[in-house]
Parts: C-alpha cells; structure tokens; sequence
C-alpha cells in the first residue's frame, strides 16, 4: 500500500514541472502540445512494454475503462483549455483544481474504502494552501461574465477526480492500458488543432527539448505512475497529497528564476505540508501505533 501511493505521489512530483516545461515549449498552441506530448507519451508506454513480463492469459478490458481513460485524459485537457479560453486563469485553475478534495470526498463511496476526518481536513488545508499559491494571497473576483469558462473548470476537476476514482474499480486492467488512452488523447488533440488553431511549432531546440520533457514526464511517465498509484495505493491520501502540485511548481518556478519567494508561499508550504501530513496519518504512523497497542 504504502508504495503504490508513493509511487502514485511520484506523478504529482513529475506535475510540478508541467508549468516550467509549458512556459520553455515556446508560443505552441495548447492543441498542438498535448498533440506532441501524448505523442511521447504513448512512446513511453510502449518502450516500458519491453521490458514488461507478458501475462499468462490476456487480460479482458471491459469496454468502460476505455470511455472512463479517454474521457480522462482527453476530456480534462480538452475543457481545461476551453476554460481557460473563457475565464481568467486564475480563478478557472482553482476551480479545475478541486478535484483532489473530490477524490478525497468521493473515495467514501467506493468498495473497502472508510472516509475520516483526518481525510477531509487534510484535503481542505490543502485547498486553503492552493487558494494562496493560485491567487498569490490577493481577493478571487468571480465574474458572472465568464460563467461559461468557470463551468468548463468544473468539468475538468469532476472528469479527473471521476477518472481516478472509477480507475481504482478496475484493479485488474494493467497499467500499460494508458499507452492507448496517451494515443487516443494524442489523435484527438491533433484534431481539435487542426479545427481550432493555426499551426506554431517550437522554434529552437530548447523549446523541442522542453515539448520532449513534458512528454516524457509531466505528459507521459506522470499518468502510469498514477493509474498504479490510484488503483493500488491510498486514494485518500494521494487526493490530499495532490494539493502539493501546485507548491512544487512554484517552487521549481522560483529555483529556475522564473519566480521569487514570499510570505504567501510559505504559508501555502505549510498548510499543504501539514494537509498532506494529517490526510496520511494512519499511513504513517498507524504501525507505530499498532506497535505500542500490542506492547
């Protein structure tokens, strides 16, 4: 248990650089990047599938794990870009970044899981550390104009949190099932550019060498390592756990010089620190006490 969910925590680490890779890819329109990083990231999954012991009997993929994986993968990105071409990007992030405390709240409905306070106040620290990092300490200024943008937010957090949680329903489907998601994400995208943008491809090497960086990790080994992680490990920790995406972007963003550090990043450290830490208290210290009732 407690290494699928550090292996899960492994792609929220990997998500931390999905703000700096984004902003070194250059002026590619998000269609045409998602296209290019699932790209890589469907070639991720298949060169780990060489070194995969195949299993003894194929394994049956009910066919709603490939509408729960696509709607996934593709919706969220999909009506994350929509939102944010609707809605300031502040407050359209915040929103879509609900869906750790969905996954939090909803893991009370799935088979074998309990939900305790500890859950849910580790989950809302979280919250209340990203409200400061996303909105950098001032005031949220929810205008009705942009209702449409903040409508697409929600669908992306109840999509991802969804995805997750409906993932964990499904045990016995391998990993290596999101080298297709990654693919049909990656069709898909390429032709919602072709609809909507004008083509704008990276123009130096640094910026091909940023696109290959979030197709290997924040767009690619990110989404293996959480299929194993929500499926295997501690859903209700990882949910609050996830709340550390948005702090460790910041703080990668501050150590590349693209950022400085203030008082509001501290705070948001240690509310989400200590969300994440209370969410996994019978995670980490559950055996300690174990140990002493014995004694």
């Amino acid at each position: 248990m407690g290494r699928a969910t550090l292996i899960g925590f492994s792609a929220v680490a990997m998500w931390a650089l999905l703000a700096l890779l984004t902003d070194a890819s250059g002026q590619v329109p998000p269609f045409l990047l998602s296209t290019l990083t699932f790209s890589i990231g469907t070639a991720v999954g298949l060169v780990a599938r060489l070194f995969m012991t195949a299993p003894a009997q194929p394994v049956r993929i009910p066919p709603q794990v490939w509408v729960i994986g696509i709607a996934g993968l593709f919706g969220y990105h999909f009506f994350y870009f929509t939102a944010l071409r609707n809605a300031p990007a502040v407050e359209a992030s915040l929103i879509a970044y609900l869906w750790p405390l969905l996954i939090v709240l909803g893991s009370a409905l799935m088979p074998g899981e309990k939900l305790r306070w500890n859950h849910i106040a580790g989950a809302l620290l979280g919250l209340a550390g990203t409200v400061l990092i996303v909105t950098k300490g001032g005031a949220l200024d929810f205008d009705s104009r942009y209702a449409f943008g903040y409508a697409m937010a929600a669908v992306c957090a109840f999509l991802w949190s969804g995805y997750s949680l409906l993932s964990r329903r499904f045990p016995a489907v391998p990993t290596s099932i999101v080298t297709w998601f990654c693919a049909a994400t990656a069709i898909l995208s390429f032709a919602c550019h072709l609809a909507l943008e004008q083509t704008v491809l990276p123009a130096t090497t640094g910026q091909w060498l940023a696109v290959v960086g979030l197709g290997l990790m924040p767009v690619g080994a990110a989404f293996y390592a959480w299929d194993h992680g929500v499926k295997r490990g501690n859903i209700q920790v990882l949910g609050a756990a996830s709340y550390a995406a948005p702090l460790l972007s910041t703080l990668v963003l501050i150590v590349a010089g693209f950022a400085q550090p203030s008082l509001n990043i501290i705070a948001a450290c240690a509310l989400i620190t200590g969300g994440a830490v209370l969410a996994a208290k019978s995670l980490l210290f559950g055996k300690s006490q174990a140990a002493r009732a014995q004694a």
